[in-house]
């Protein structure tokens, strides 16, 4: 599994091989508040560069996963979709929320860029 990426939209990035895993980052979580409720996209989806494609509620708002390139939906976490607290207590691990296969690079940040966007 490749370092952790990030996007300016507060999402972070794994990729493993052709397949990448995304979910908000713990700076975009704590920005929301307790995310209550989770609206994720259906396996086999396909999407476009800086589509919304799901949605994270929370007690204080409604915040979008913003896809950071092309691409379809491989796998969803159920486990998250059951119990989206999950995201309040793991953003960055367990709580990821989809897996996507990009058909375009996306145009991602390390580490240090994201941290200077977020200080």
């Amino acid at each position: 599994m490749s370092e952790t990426q990030y996007t300016p939209d507060h999402e972070w990035v794994r990729t493993d091989g052709d397949v990448a895993t995304i979910g908000i980052t713990e700076f975009a979580q704590a920005a929301l508040g307790d995310v209550v409720f989770v609206d994720l996209p259906g396996v086999g989806r396909s999407f476009a560069s800086g589509e919304a494609i799901g949605e994270i509620e929370s007690t204080k708002s409604v915040g979008e996963l913003i896809a950071p390139a092309a691409g379809e939906v491989v796998e969803v976490n159920d486990e998250v979709a059951g119990d989206p607290t999950l995201v309040n207590s793991a953003a960055e691990g367990d709580g990821w929320l989809v897996k996507v296969r990009f058909s375009e690079q996306p145009a991602l940040l390390d580490e240090a860029a994201y941290r200077e966007l977020t200080d």
